[in-house]
């Protein structure tokens, strides 16, 4: 009994044991029918793997015979590696920021330039040979040929290649330093402090670059043109110095600098934008400019040739303004001609002559050619214009002749202004620009300079403004009013060319013959006119006793009333005109006054009484010897009125006015 329970157990086991073997049979042949396709796949790689795994398929003497040519080629290729990976170990440092360490930056840098060296020196000569060997290999069929062409492809890539041998590595470097450059440069450059008043301003100092900044700046510089970047350097340092100038001339007020021919409203303006261009262009270029370019030499001095400082220089100049100042010349001489122009364009040739040794050394070379072109050009429309204006002025004076005198009989303001105008082109400010513009232009046309041409010129032209005179004298309907205008004129000439170098060009004999003709129709003026009123006041036949009182009576009436119609008549018609200078003025009143008064107040001392009484007294007792006095003085006042101008005829053949007012514009050059 018991021996049959242990045989049921025993196939109970066994049954057991046998579904386990079947499940793990039916498992292993469900994962069999899953790897099948993959063994497929495996059996058809197995050649390339194969050919992979050993690529070399030739015998041993086969293997002898490349195995040198192998040798020569993977050693240079291997130094080519270790070169990349120091190339490498550089990158953290390159990329950090310079400032730190600008000195150990500029180190590592350089070690990268000779990595960079060595790598294009060899990498060239490295894939030739291993090129070489694959090509060895291709020819005697060494290898497999899935092998050689792997091989092949990969070395064309490699020389096919865009990318720098350093992975851009260097490029990053240089813009590094290009920034430090700029913060360098901009952190130790600041605007000028500008002075109140440009004229006879002390030197000024340059925005102060440290000497340690400027060895800074030199070493960036030294590695930036080893690497044919020294053009973006500059660029930078244009502009930021460039801007520095402008900022500092900002302070000065150019906008007139900008200013057009036509936005010129009279001689006033163009005399104060002159005096102002000449104060700020000699401070700019003897202050500023100056000073600039010595910076440019000291950063620039060890990064090539002179001309690179030079060439940076002359880019700041252009930029800050310097042609703005020349441009402003130019405008000068296109707006209309004048004789006020004409001083004015010697003003500028004067300072561009006082500053012709500053301009050929901060602008005389090769980098500056549009400023030296542009300031030849302006010279030559300075010296063009200037003598086209002088040797017009006789044949302008000359057309004025033509013109009515004042009605006033006072000094045409055209004398006033040709004499003082005269007398300016003499003066030490201007004749020896004149002389040397006027040599300058004969030289240009080949003629020879004589040395009295220009005295001579100035001869001729007082000498047509005599003739005008003599003109106009003549030209008056009132004999006594042209005394009055021939004396003021004499006098004037008199008075205002003696001691003045017109006057020492007439000479003395010439100046006294004025003064004495002024004599001549001051006496001739007061005969003629007011010299006549005291024989109205005749006392022949005034009996005052007995039957003769009321004859005298009847003639004092009939004296006084011829006396009183002549006297208001002259004085109304007199009233009108003008002497001009204040001491002839009162001088003539004072004559006329002891002329007409001590008569006057003598005869109504002794026939007064006989009309005052009488009702119709006030008729002819009409005067006072005060009042007639004070009526006397008050004579010859000057008054507002019509004044002649001088004219420059223009190229349209028109006539245009010198200015829209001579008293203001004679008022310029006294």
């Amino acid at each position: 009994m018991e021996g049959g329970e242990r045989g049921i157990s025993s196939l109970v086991a066994a049954r057991r044991s046998l579904q386990a073997s079947l499940e793990k049979s039916r498992t292993l042949g469900a994962a069999l029918a899953r790897a099948g396709p993959r063994l497929d796949e495996i059996l058809q790689r197995l050649p390339s793997l194969e050919a992979a795994v050993r690529p070399i398929r030739a015998d041993r003497d086969a293997l002898a015979a490349v195995g040198g040519h192998i040798d020569r080629a993977v050693g240079p290729a291997a130094a080519v590696l270790k070169v990349f990976d120091a190339v490498h170990g550089l990158e953290r440092s390159l990329l950090s920021d310079p400032r730190a360490d600008l000195s150990g930056y500029l180190s590592v840098l350089k070690r990268l330039e000779e990595a960079l060296r060595f790598l294009s020196d060899n990498c060239g000569l490295a894939v030739q040979w291993l090129d070489d060997i694959v090509e060895y290999l291709d020819d005697h069929a060494l290898a497999d040929s899935r092998f050689i062409e792997a091989l092949k492809t990969s070395l064309a890539s490699l020389k096919l290649s865009p990318y720098p041998l350093d992975g851009g590595l260097l490029a990053a470097a240089l813009d590094k330093l290009e920034s430090e450059f700029r913060r360098l440069l901009a952190e130790h450059t600041v605007p000028l402090p500008m002075p109140s008043d440009t004229v006879d301003a002390p030197t000024i100092a340059p925005s102060p670059i440290p000497v340690p900044v400027i060895n800074k700046l030199r070493a960036i510089l030294l590695r930036i043109t080893a690497n044919s970047r020294l053009d973006r350097c500059i660029s930078i340092y244009v502009d930021v110095r460039g801007s520095n100038i402008r900022a500092s001339l900002g302070s000065l007020d150019l906008e007139y600098l900008e200013i057009t021919p036509a936005e010129f409203n009279d001689v006033q303006s163009i005399e104060g934008y002159v005096d102002k261009w000449s104060r700020h262009l000699e401070f700019a270029v003897k202050h500023l400019f100056e000073a600039e370019l010595k910076v440019c030499i000291e950063v620039f001095e060890r990064c090539g040739p002179r001309d690179v400082a030079l060439s940076c220089f002359a880019e700041i100049a252009a930029q800050a303004g310097i042609l703005a100042f020349l441009r402003f010349g130019k405008t000068v001489t296109e707006t209309r001609k004048d004789p006020i122009k004409l001083l004015k364009l010697l003003d500028i040739f004067a300072t561009l002559n006082r500053l012709r040794l500053d301009f050929n050394r901060l602008f005389g070379g090769k980098a500056c050619v549009e400023i030296q072109n542009q300031t030849r050009d302006l010279i030559k429309r300075l010296i063009d214009g200037a003598c086209e204006i002088f040797w017009e002025l006789l044949h302008q004076v000359e057309l004025q002749r033509q013109m009515p005198p004042p009605s006033q009989g006072s000094v045409p303001r055209l004398v006033s202004f040709v004499t003082d105008y005269c007398n300016k082109l003499l003066s030490e400010e201007y004749q020896p620009v004149l002389t040397q513009v006027l040599i300058i232009h004969r030289s240009w046309k080949q003629e020879k300079f004589r040395e009295r041409l220009l005295t001579d010129a100035i001869l001729d032209i007082f000498k047509a403004l005599e003739t005008n005179f003599e003109t106009w004298s003549k030209s008056y309907g009132d004999t006594i009013l042209s005394y009055l205008f021939a004396m003021n004129t004499h006098w004037h000439f008199y008075k205002n060319l003696k001691g003045t170098k017109l006057g020492k060009l007439i000479g003395e004999a010439k100046l006294k013959e004025h003064e004495q003709y002024k004599d001549y129709y001051a006496a001739i003026f007061l005969r003629e006119s007011w010299g006549k009123l005291p024989s109205l006041l005749s006392r022949e036949g005034l009996i005052l006793f007995s039957g003769g009182r009321g004859k005298a009576r009847d003639l004092v009436k009939q004296r006084l009333k011829a006396f009183n119609a002549s006297f208001d008549e002259m004085y109304q018609k007199q009233s009108n005109w003008v002497i001009s200078d204040k001491e002839l003025r009162e001088k003539i009143c004072q004559w006329i006054v002891q002329t007409i008064v001590p008569t006057y107040r003598s005869y109504m001392q002794n026939y007064g009484p006989l009309v005052e009484q009488d009702a119709s007294a006030s008729k002819y007792a009409k005067y006072t010897a005060q009042s007639l006095e004070k009526m006397l003085g008050s004579l010859f006042q000057h008054k507002p009125g019509r004044t002649m101008s001088l004219n420059i005829r223009h190229s349209n053949g028109k006539l245009n006015s010198v200015m829209n007012n001579l008293s203001r514009s004679a008022s310029t050059v006294s």
